[in-house]
């Protein structure tokens, strides 16, 4: 599903725990680290596509999360033309997201990576709130830095991302 300017509806998800650290998944077989995100499938509100990616990629149910913000609006990315399936090539651009802020409530041991038969991570840690910005893949970091900086004051970050690379 996308839309008419070649972007898949999709969520991103940022789980906080009481020390404000953000949950860092390692996709399966790669060295790449992300936070949780997914498509929106038809029919289906933001939020609750929210909570099934939540459920299948993380192991998390609705008592374990609570909501602490969202974005207002679409955050876009652009995917590579080389990342892109060639019959996809030409419509599809890449992804819009709305970003939602949780917090862990339940225990880390709630957490399950291996509640679906296609697992998205095989591992997780807690990283410090601003730290994806200088791990995540290049072409996704403008909307990290979006939503991690909109979300920010929702938990008493400041809004603005450090500078890395010695900046």
């Amino acid at each position: 599903m996308l839309d008419r300017d070649g972007y898949r509806p999709n969520v991103g998800i940022i789980i906080v725990n009481r020390q404000n650290q953000v949950f860092w998944g390692k996709r399966v077989r790669e060295h790449s680290w992300q936070f949780p995100q997914g498509g929106i499938k038809q029919g289906e509100t933001p939020e609750q596509a929210m909570f099934r990616e939540l459920a299948e990629e993380v192991g998390l149910l609705p008592e374990h999360v609570e909501i602490v913000g969202r974005t207002r609006d679409w955050v876009k990315y652009d995917v590579p033309t080389n990342w892109v399936r060639r019959e996809w090539r030409g419509t599809y651009k890449g992804q819009k997201q709305i970003w939602f802020l949780l917090r862990l409530v339940g225990r880390d041991s709630d957490v399950c990576l291996r509640k679906t038969t296609h697992p998205e991570f095989d591992a997780w840690r807690w990283n410090e709130y601003w730290s994806p910005l200088e791990a995540v893949i290049e072409f996704k970091r403008g909307v990290y830095e979006a939503a991690l900086g909109e979300l920010a004051r929702y938990i008493g970050q400041t809004q603005d991302p450090p500078l890395f690379g010695g900046n």
